[in-house]
């Protein structure tokens, strides 16, 4: 029997966006305040050498993530358009393949970061003073490849079948675990491991993550399976990789654009460097609860689509751009009025936070419109539209990203640089608006027929 079938068919539809999207926002808040303790509690030692060091090695640590994302956005999405069509079987053969292709993908990726570590911290910007530090966290990071790379997988393959909360609760275990050892591994009066009892505080969350959807998939009533009997290739391994490998892409293009940015600020100064830290750092709460309201609906559309209930998909899609389009007005206002207090939490630089007030008021820009995006590249996804999921995955922060930074730079130097993320996000939603008319109007075509 499929789990949730009333969230999925008969509930009102605010009242099924918000029981799949309400929790998924939450744990992507507390993503955010997690990334933000990290590096507070390596910044309590007092050397920033340290801190450096965990910010260089973070986007090789995400590229983990990105490779869970392949089974986990890749397997939600096929597998709640299985559960639209009753293809309970299926569901077991998808899930039972992402678990076991997760494993063997993360001890690869794990085993290529030890043996390749030089040459990738050497990519990544490390110094001499930062070398050694960065070695230490992302080696204990490798060695957790295959929990890092599964917990982050099963998050999604949970909230596929329509179980939000336990998959939020799941997460925000593993977080708040991770918080929790954060001072007890790095902080000198205690272990003072410093950056390696930051990695080892990840691993041992994520661990904790993933232990408990084994639980959930194990003795809890779910369609999903980790046996091995239930594990197929066949039918199944382009279905997954067709939707993953353009959501794990965006997750690299995300870390990419993040490390040119900053590193096309360096010949301005290093107050243009940290303030746009900063700026990030605030925007990303914004942008991850759009963000978070698009992946909750996936397994909506996904399984709507699949049961060929385009009414009510398109329901869907309205009410979750309402949301969005609401929630980005309101935080813009908030975080222009406020903004001088949430660039001051970070630092008490005069400088730095003067600069920051202007970037982050910049890149509140698209704000309001970018929530429009993620709901049709969600979508995209869940409908299992490869090609134009592929197409946005590398347009917002790709294609069109790279040429509007580096010829913005070249016309108006800083500023330029500056700009070039909300304007890339505006063209980014245009062509996500055509992409939809488009197969609209192919669906309404399939509909008549």
């Amino acid at each position: 029997m499929i789990k949730n079938i009333e969230v999925f068919e008969t509930d009102p539809i605010p009242k099924a966006v918000f029981k799949l999207a309400l929790p998924t926002v939450l744990s992507m808040i507390v993503t955010v305040f997690y990334n933000m303790v990290d590096t507070f509690f390596v910044g309590q030692i007092g050397d920033p050498n340290q801190v450096a060091a965990v910010s260089v090695a973070t986007p090789v640590f995400l590229f983990l993530m990105a490779a869970g994302n392949i089974f986990g956005v890749g397997g939600s999405s096929f597998l709640s358009r299985a559960l639209g069509e009753k293809k309970v079987d299926k569901v077991k053969h998808i899930s039972s393949f992402c678990f076991y292709a997760g494993i063997a993908v993360g001890i690869l990726a794990g085993a290529l970061m030890l043996i390749f570590m030089t040459p990738i911290l050497k990519a990544v910007g490390t110094s001499e003073n930062t070398f050694g530090f960065a070695k230490d966290y992302l080696s204990f990071v490798a060695y957790g490849g295959p929990v890092i790379v599964v917990s982050t997988a099963l998050t999604n393959l949970i909230r596929g079948e329509g179980d939000a909360k336990d998959s939020m609760i799941g997460m925000m275990a593993g977080t708040i675990a991770n918080i929790i050892l954060d001072p007890f591994f790095i902080l000198p009066q205690f272990l003072g491991l410093g950056v390696s009892g930051a990695a080892i505080a990840t691993v041992i969350g994520n661990a904790i993550t993933l232990i408990f959807y084994m639980y959930h998939i194990l003795f809890k009533k779910t369609v999903l399976s980790i046996k091995l009997n239930d594990f197929a290739v066949k039918g199944i391994i382009g279905g997954v990789l067709a939707i993953g490998l353009p959501a794990s892409l965006t997750n690299i293009l995300m870390s990419l654009s993040n490390i040119l940015t900053n590193t096309m600020l360096v010949k301005y100064g290093d107050i243009a460097v940290a303030a746009m830290g900063i700026a990030m750092k605030s925007n990303m709460l914004v942008i991850f609860i759009q963000l978070g309201l698009g992946i909750g609906i996936q397994p909506l559309v996904g399984y709507n689509f699949g049961a060929k209930n385009f009414k009510r998909m398109k329901g869907v899609m309205k009410f979750a751009m309402v949301c969005n389009i609401t929630a980005g007005i309101i935080l813009t206002a908030v975080y222009f009025v406020f903004a001088k207090q949430i660039v001051g939490i970070f630092i008490k630089n005069q400088e730095v936070i003067n600069a920051g007030i202007y970037m982050l008021r910049v890149l509140m820009i698209s704000s309001p419109f970018i929530g429009i995006m993620f709901v049709f590249n969600f979508t995209f996804q869940a409908m299992g539209k490869a090609l134009p999921s592929l197409v946005l995955a590398i347009s917002r922060q790709g294609i069109v990203f790279l040429p509007c930074i580096f010829i913005l730079d070249k016309l108006f130097q800083m500023n330029g640089v500056i700009y070039a993320q909300p304007i890339a996000d505006i063209i980014a939603v245009f062509i996500s608006l055509g992409m939809f008319m488009y197969i609209n109007a192919k669906l309404k075509k399939t509909v008549a027929e």
